[in-house]
């Protein structure tokens, strides 16, 4: 293998793939990349074994083959060069040579005949979608999925893919348990097709990854597509593989609350502003933080016994009976940070119903809280 890349094009392709590579090192070559040159550039994957990413990038190639080396030292080499064309090339012993100007470093690869294959992929059947929206809804619900939680399920995502014949409609939601985030958005116009709904449920890291690769911008809008046991996403000439979990996701839909009119408005950034002042005193572990609703005010108040007590009022749009209830802060705070709108609507029956939070600028947005006992 010989071949030369611009520096900046090289350091794109490492970049994409730091969040892929295993971490732990259960299997060396999973810490890997696989580099192919080709007549048309070179061919840079990576893969845990759950999740596949490949992208072919621009460069001048005089020899094909292909090899496998450190994900993370290579890309902390290539971070460190100057701007210009660096040279790759197989050494000896299968040893990778990069040669950048007077700067020359060998490092060691394993065979590219032990590298996990990655998946083949049709291009048919994949839904095309618009890059704002599907990042506005990953980022409105993955904050509250779990983080290895042992309810292995709620890891994940659970993405579903409504298609009628006037639109086509996606719906991702996250739950931990402790709180859950519902948000859907029409991506694209109807089927003629008969009307179908796609259910999966993506890891969490997945979604970080789609995420990550939509915040980058650039040209081309993504499409998504789901096989039995594969979310494949593409874009700008990339793709991304992720086995789906397996297991039923819960029954989210029980636990939002229906309307009503116990609902209480206030300015987002006023109270996202003092929860976030009034948490500094909230119990560590906990959070606690107790709400009340009282006509045309909202008081928040945390205690520590160790520390003191805080007290913040503002003022709310509120007419029903007063009512107290604790949360957890953190958990509120994710949900106010992921809304946009200037004022947000709380609703909850009694103080240990679920709360609902929701914003009018987003109507396929909804949060929903869980109490706890203060």
């Amino acid at each position: 293998m010989k071949v030369k890349i611009s520096r900046d094009e090289l350091l794109v392709a490492l970049q994409r793939v730091q969040g892929v590579v295993e971490k732990r090192n259960t299997m060396p070559i999973l810490s890997n990349i696989l580099l192919e040159a080709k007549q048309d550039g070179i061919e840079v994957s990576a893969t845990d074994l759950e999740i596949g990413m490949r992208a072919l990038y621009k460069a001048t190639v005089s020899e094909a083959g292909m090899l496998t080396v450190s994900a993370r030292k290579l890309f902390e080499i290539i971070k460190e060069l100057r701007d210009g064309e660096i040279e790759l090339a197989t050494a000896e012993n299968n040893w990778l040579t990069i040669q950048a100007g007077k700067s020359q470093f060998k490092i060691v690869s394993l065979p590219a005949g032990d590298y996990p294959a990655l998946p083949a992929i049709d291009k048919e059947g994949l839904t095309p979608l618009t890059s704002s929206n599907l990042l506005e809804l990953i980022r409105k619900t993955l904050f509250a999925a779990g983080d290895n939680d042992a309810r292995y399920i709620l890891n994940g995502l659970l993405v579903t893919l409504v298609t009628g014949d006037k639109k086509t409609t996606l719906r991702l939601v996250g739950t931990d348990g402790h709180r859950l985030a519902v948000a859907e958005q029409e991506v694209a116009a109807g089927s003629k097709e008969a009307p179908k709904e796609i259910k999966a449920i993506i890891p969490k890291k997945a979604a970080h990854e789609i995420r990550r690769l939509l915040e980058e911008g650039g040209d081309g809008e993504p499409l998504i597509g789901f096989t039995k046991k594969l979310m494949i996403f593409r874009k700008s000439g990339l793709l991304l593989t992720s086995s789906l979990m397996e297991g039923n996701y819960p029954n989210y839909q029980q636990v939002i609350p229906k309307e009503s009119d116990k609902r209480i408005l206030v300015d987002r950034v006023e109270l996202e502003g003092a929860c976030r002042r009034v948490a500094v005193l909230a119990r560590d572990k906990a959070n606690a933080v107790k709400v009340t609703f009282a006509r045309g005010t909202l008081t928040l108040y945390a205690n520590n016994p160790d520390y003191g007590e805080a007290t913040e009022e503002l003022p709310a749009e509120y007419k029903g009976e007063t009512l107290s209830t604790g949360f957890n802060a953190r958990y509120l705070l994710d949900a106010f940070g992921v809304m946009d709108g200037q004022q947000i609507s709380l609703q909850m029956d009694n103080p240990l119903s679920p709360c609902l939070i929701q914003e009018r600028e987003s109507p396929g947005f909804r949060c929903v809280v869980m109490p706890i006992k203060i």
